[in-house]
């Protein structure tokens, strides 16, 4: 081979092996947290998704969307969405940031089971907890239910296609000996059910959402709600089963209840792209959770930096660890 063909020769192989590294260091961009590549000043817009109308995801979500962006100068919006499942969905899709999620599909979804079933999501993290979660069967007065048992037959509604309600809804109908077989489930939103109950199209609802919720009060201003109890046997009977249950007491005069209801609640929490950086991911929960005294919602009072990590099974981003780990 002559002197020149040699040169040639290896400048191709030279040029090949900076154009196969540059490959390679494209894909190693693509990882979690400060590893992504991605800095700050490359987000102009962040999403929040959030729930229906008229649950306490969306009402809470304008609020913490707004603090966001006063305190972390980018501009951050509440957006509508099916809730829990489909939130962790559309974060693992790319189509939007940040969301709220039960504690319990979080798991569900980092484990592949459920709803979720081999198909394991794992490119989102938390940002922190926030509040519990009530699980409410609603129903009116005038339609005779008091019991779980007496959801035989009955139409009820089992929350939207891809909500963490129907989770609910169907671990508490199998505590109490039924299942989806044994009533004839309504897909809806709380804000359906509203609707639904009060022109008597369904008998009851289940709803899992922090109290008061918009929906159920809306339901009280023009008829008698009654919220169905869970026993005290029945909720240690979940517990045992699914550990991310609690004991939950809705207090009288809420939506008018004369006495105290007990039932059962999971967890809210906020979850987050683990390519948002770790300064940007650091300041939004530093945002969150340093002013949730000064929200008018109700459940912020319940939002504090010592219990945003009660209840999470799921990694924690590393931007939200260094704001927690400051607080110890």
């Amino acid at each position: 081979m002559n002197t020149k063909r040699f040169r040639i020769l290896a400048f191709i192989s030279m040029i090949a092996l900076l154009v196969l590294s540059a490959c390679n260091s494209g894909d190693s961009s693509k990882g979690s947290g400060s590893d992504s590549g991605k800095t700050k000043e490359d987000y102009d817009f962040l999403s929040v998704l959030t729930g229906g109308t008229q649950g306490t995801y969306y009402a809470l979500g304008g609020a913490l969307a707004d603090i966001i962006s006063q305190e972390t100068g980018v501009k951050t919006t509440a957006e509508v969405s099916q809730a829990s499942a489909a939130n962790m969905t559309a974060l693992k899709d790319g189509s939007a940031e940040i969301a709220f999620v039960q504690t319990d599909i979080a798991y569900y979804a980092s484990k592949g089971e459920m709803m979720f079933d081999g198909e394991v999501i794992d490119n989102v993290s938390a940002i922190g907890a926030l509040y519990p979660e009530t699980v409410q069967l609603v129903t009116l007065e005038k339609t005779g239910i008091k019991t779980f048992e007496d959801l035989k037959g009955k139409k009820v509604s089992v929350g939207a296609p891809g909500s963490g309600t129907y989770a609910n809804a169907e671990q508490l109908l199998e505590i109490h000996g039924l299942s989806m077989d044994d009533i004839q489930p309504q897909d809806l939103d709380f804000g359906e059910s509203q609707e639904s109950l009060q022109a008597g199209q369904i008998d009851a609802a289940f709803i899992t959402a922090g109290t008061p919720t918009g929906a159920v009060e809306g339901l009280n201003a023009v008829a008698q709600v009654y919220i169905v109890p869970v026993s005290d046997e029945k909720a240690d009977e979940l517990i045992s089963k699914y550990q991310y249950y609690a004991k939950e007491v809705i207090p009288a005069g809420t939506y008018g209840i004369a006495e105290d209801t007990p039932t059962v609640s999971v967890g809210a929490m906020l979850i987050i792209q683990n390519d948002v950086p770790e300064d940007l991911a650091y300041e939004i929960t530093k945002a969150i959770y340093d002013n949730a005294s000064k929200l008018t919602h109700p459940k912020g009072a319940l939002i504090k930096a010592e219990t945003g990590l009660d209840g999470i099974g799921i990694p924690v981003h590393p931007g939200a660890q260094k704001y927690f780990d400051e607080q110890k």
